[in-house]
């Protein structure tokens, strides 16, 4: 089975209940709404798929350090091209943001978040090469592109940015002003995006703004999505034992016979992973690790039971290729499990000779790559100070942890004029959209919704994809599928958000 994904399990765990009516779907209305617009993002449709296209040719991939700098330029380009005023790169201590800001005279601001990087891919793991975003069959969907961030981020990205041609080529003045923030590191954590968006400049801007957005594409087979209320945090970090640094054991590699009499990092390790959770990995046991966790509120429970009411288990369960819960635990129970638990996960564990057949070393050397996942209250850095101040009470001191990369939990409320322009815009396109208390996965939204910015963040979008981070990642962009948003339709959903944002009291 292939990776499955957080966006893929929000879009079928959650995206809610029942398909849509059958027949024609509500954003046909679109063009008689807006006639222009619609007639120019049709004939904008084969340059907007080469958009596409192109930039998944060129991928700028934070983890290896590949084409930062022309990642950051070449957003920019698209960013100006797509009508924005002057995009200004923006240098971090990290890699480099871009911003732009398009005034279009109106009461209203929108923000924008992109992001420019993508993660990394192994070509021999794809059915077409990763990078020349060719044009597929997706049963029950329709044609999609096939690519390295097709779907993460850069289909639904290029999509805004077609709208927003639409508008150009229709000489329509949009009924918003816009504000676009993006980075080059949400694939290793955003470490420096706070230094892109706390800059004078762009700070002073988001000020203006009534909310911001990260396009999605998550409608489901029949249609559905969710409008997530807020995300969990993350930490991605690192864990390493050494001989160097313990004090014990070899410095390097060494014959495998030598264990006799030497001790192992690699156990070493293994025994320090061993404490930071029970017996069964299920829960953290680190100290004061729940001390300021937020239990769910009453309204948070209300949602997550009508999810686990009209959610089909079955179908999660073979898409997981899971048969039980944790704790054997009913579908309710799981889904509030999901969205209320921090957890403390071992993303992959390195250390001596992984190749084919046997080589008979004792490594001086073992890591473990972490992710943490953070609820409401926490924060990362109490998150840090704790995991480490754990590990060195157990005596695990010579241990070493390295963070990569993570910010905070986010939270958005119900009432706030893009939640509510959100879900106008979805009804008015016949979309069924559930109200989701809390994303498991994790974006940098905190950086939006905590102070100095206090923005309402969210996720907004029509059209379909899968495959983020995993091998033949794609995008639908010719939908077969009345229920699913083509490349078009789903421009026509982002002009119609443009609107709810402007009228939306």
């Amino acid at each position: 089975m292939a990776e499955f994904d957080r966006r893929d399990f929000l879009t079928a765990a959650l995206a809610g209940a029942g398909a849509l009516a059958l027949g024609t779907p509500a954003w046909a209305s679109f063009p008689t709404r807006y006639p222009a617009i619609r007639k120019a993002a049709e004939d904008g449709r084969e340059a907007a798929i080469k958009r596409i296209q192109d930039w998944i040719a060129h991928p700028a991939i934070a983890a290896e350090d590949l084409n930062m700098k022309e990642g950051a330029e070449y957003m920019a380009n698209l960013a100006r091209e797509a009508g924005f005023d002057a995009p200004t790169i923006v240098p971090t201590d990290g890699y480099p943001g871009v911003f732009a800001t398009m005034d279009n005279g109106a009461k209203r601001t929108l923000a924008l978040y992109f992001m420019y990087d993508v993660k990394q891919f192994d070509a021999a793991e794809w059915s077409s090469p990763p990078l020349e975003g060719r044009i597929v069959d997706k049963p029950g969907f329709g044609r999609a592109i096939v690519g390295r961030g097709a779907v993460n981020q850069k289909g639904p990205e290029a999509t805004v940015l077609a709208a927003l041609h639409a508008f150009r080529a229709a000489k329509v003045k949009l009924p918003v002003n816009l504000v676009l923030v993006a980075e080059g590191e949400e694939e290793i954590g955003s470490p420096h995006f706070h230094q892109v968006v706390q800059s004078p400049k762009v700070l002073a801007a988001l000020k203006r703004a009534e909310g911001i957005f990260i396009p999605a594409s998550w409608q489901d087979m029949n249609g559905n999505v969710a409008v997530n209320l807020g995300s969990k945090g993350v930490v991605e970090l690192e864990l390493i034992a050494s001989g160097e640094h313990w004090g014990r054991g070899p410095k390097g590699d060494i014959h495998s016979s030598m264990k006799a009499m030497v001790d192992s990092p690699a156990w070493r390790l293994v025994q320090a992973l061993n404490t930071l959770v029970t017996p069964d990995g299920n829960t953290a046991a680190i100290d004061g690790w729940f001390e300021n966790v937020r239990p769910l509120t009453a309204r948070e429970k209300e949602l997550i039971a009508e999810i686990a009411r009209n959610g089909d288990e079955a179908t999660q369960k073979k898409l997981l290729g899971v048969t039980r819960w944790i704790d054997d635990l009913p579908y309710a129970q799981a889904l509030e499990r999901l969205a209320s638990q921090p957890t403390v996960n071992i993303e992959g564990l390195v250390s001596g000779y992984t190749g084919p057949g046997g080589k008979t070393i004792l490594p001086g050397r073992a890591v473990a790559k972490l992710d943490l996942r953070l609820v409401p209250n926490q924060t990362r850095t109490e998150a840090v100070a704790k995991l480490r101040a754990y590990l060195d009470k157990k005596g695990f001191n010579d241990v070493e942890l390295k963070v990569t990369g993570g910010y905070d939990p986010t939270e958005t409320a119900e009432d706030s004029r893009i939640i509510r322009a959100e879900l106008a815009t979805y009804k008015r396109a016949g979309v069924k959209a559930t109200l989701n208390p809390r994303l498991a996965g994790s974006w940098p939204g905190a950086v939006f919704t905590a102070p100095p910015v206090s923005l309402p963040a969210g996720h907004f979008g029509l059209g379909h994809g899968s495959g983020a981070h995993a091998p033949d990642e794609y995008y639908v962009v010719e939908s077969t599928n009345p229920k699913v948003a083509g490349i078009v339709d789903a421009v026509m959903g982002y002009v119609d958000m443009f609107y709810q944002i402007a009228q939306v009291s």
